[in-house]
């Protein structure tokens, strides 16, 4: 099987990332791969769609940092590929890291991803999917019982008073974003420096007021989900609890939150369960939800991240479930050839 990784960039991926841990179990099954950032597509006048993919040749490394290391070196090459010849088209980049330096990137993996499906290839998550996800309003399409109260507006007034019915505070942050970037915590409307924090998460675009969570404080629960269902090996979830550094809010790794083993709950798979109808309505492949208690926080169809905190915790990698759902699809389709869309392969 041949599999093309989309990022956003080969200079920006990095040891830690649930990307390589997926392309380290792809080559380690006997797969090949290759990787495509936004800029390398290219439509041909007869209608085929190539990609100028890099590809490391013959180098089977089996550590992240040695991988990373073939990655960025010279012994990798630049090949141009039809996409035909392509099976597996997994999409990992995150289009708000390109919002701001070249706006034209983020919509290349959903754009080229419709074209490679119309000609062949299996795109993972479905890019018509993903074209309903390109922000955290994605989250309001799910039951209300599983989100916390939200309110997404620009207007400063709007928010004071959303404030002002929440007691125990609010979050804001932007409506496009990643990362925990420009996250802050709203005690009072009478804040001296609400202005101040508006006006940066506004200067992004819409802003998310969304009622705190006070179970926040222990972190919160990053749950894989595959094929619309809880990703499991055994008794053991696909998951982990990111525990927020000392006098910090957000619970991202970049900004040292902690990974600790995670205890799935019952509440945690009742969120899984109302979550999975959309999900697989839109051809989501592989999801990480972000739940704090019985209320979920953020929905990550992009890339989600934490795979190899996982495995070190739970001494299972769960990339190696998911190439091997990867193989499934790729026999479902050529068992099936013509009759199944791509956003049905997406979730089979």
């Amino acid at each position: 099987m041949r599999i093309a990784f989309f990022v956003n960039s080969i200079e920006g991926e990095e040891t830690v990332y649930a990307t390589t841990s997926l392309a380290l179990a792809a080559l380690a099954r006997g797969h090949e791969i290759v990787y495509v950032t936004p800029g390398d597509f290219i439509l041909r006048p007869d209608g085929r769609l190539m990609i100028h993919a890099l590809n490391l040749g013959a180098a089977k490394p089996r550590k992240a940092e040695t991988f990373i290391a073939a990655l960025r070196s010279g012994a990798t090459r630049r090949e141009t590929l039809d996409i035909a010849d392509v099976d597996v088209l997994f999409l990992r980049s995150d289009p708000s890291e390109d919002a701001g330096p070249r706006p034209w990137a983020t919509q290349a993996g959903v754009i080229f991803g419709r074209l490679a499906a119309e000609r062949g290839a299996i795109v993972v998550n479905d890019p018509d999917g993903l074209t309903r996800a390109q922000n955290k309003l994605y989250l309001q399409d799910f039951p209300e019982i599983v989100r916390p109260t939200t309110l997404i507006s620009k207007h400063i007034e709007e928010i004071r008073a959303f404030v002002d019915e929440h007691p125990e505070g609010v979050i804001l942050k932007p409506l496009q974003g990643s990362g925990g970037k420009n996250v802050f915590k709203v005690s009072s409307s009478h804040e001296t420096n609400l202005n101040q924090i508006f006006e940066a998460v506004s200067e992004m675009g819409y802003v998310i007021a969304q009622e705190y969570l006070p179970a926040a404080t222990e972190g919160d629960v990053r749950l894989f989900l595959m094929n619309g269902r809880p990703l499991k090996r055994g008794d053991t979830y696909a998951a982990v609890r990111r525990v927020p550094a000392e006098g910090e809010l957000r619970s991202n790794m970049h900004v040292n939150g902690r990974p600790v083993a995670a205890v799935v709950t019952p509440e945690m798979l009742a969120v899984a369960e109302q979550m999975r109808p959309k999900l697989v309505r839109d051809g989501m492949f592989l999801v990480g939800l972000d739940v704090v208690g019985d209320k979920l926080v953020e929905v990550n169809v992009f890339t989600p991240g934490a795979l190899p905190e996982i495995a070190e915790l739970t001494s299972i990698d769960f990339s190696e479930d998911i190439m091997a759902a990867l193989e499934r699809k790729l026999d479902i389709k050529r068992a099936h050839v013509g009759t199944l869309t791509n956003r049905e392969l997406a979730t089979l």
